[in-house]
């Protein structure tokens, strides 16, 4: 397990047992973290459980792959360390991670 962080848009923030192996989106559900809508239920699709990776984090959440690029393309907020949480697979090395959550999904 690793415990990570996401912070709302507000400020409030969530301090889960992540389960490794788990995609960062269905741990945020699993854990009722607010701001993670996951309309597609991680099929990344959709683009709605776009979350910021702190940048010292970028790197253990692994590659962008093509398919993320375009649905992150859509995002009108996208920033350099914008990911899809469905596309993150929980790992040991994300323990201490904290990862902040857009004001809206689209």
């Amino acid at each position: 397990m690793a415990k990570i962080t996401l912070i709302e848009h507000g400020g409030q923030d969530h301090v889960i047992d992540a389960e490794t192996g788990k995609s960062l989106m269905q741990n945020a559900l699993d854990n009722l973290v607010p701001g993670i809508d996951a309309d597609c239920g991680g099929a990344c699709a959709c683009g709605t459980c776009h979350c910021f990776v702190g940048d010292e984090w970028l790197a253990a959440t692994g590659e962008v792959d093509a398919m993320e690029e375009a649905m992150l393309g859509m995002r009108p907020d996208r920033e350099a360390n914008s990911r899809l949480s469905c596309q993150i697979q929980v790992s040991d090395a994300m323990d201490g991670m904290v990862v902040r959550l857009p004001e809206f999904q689209m």
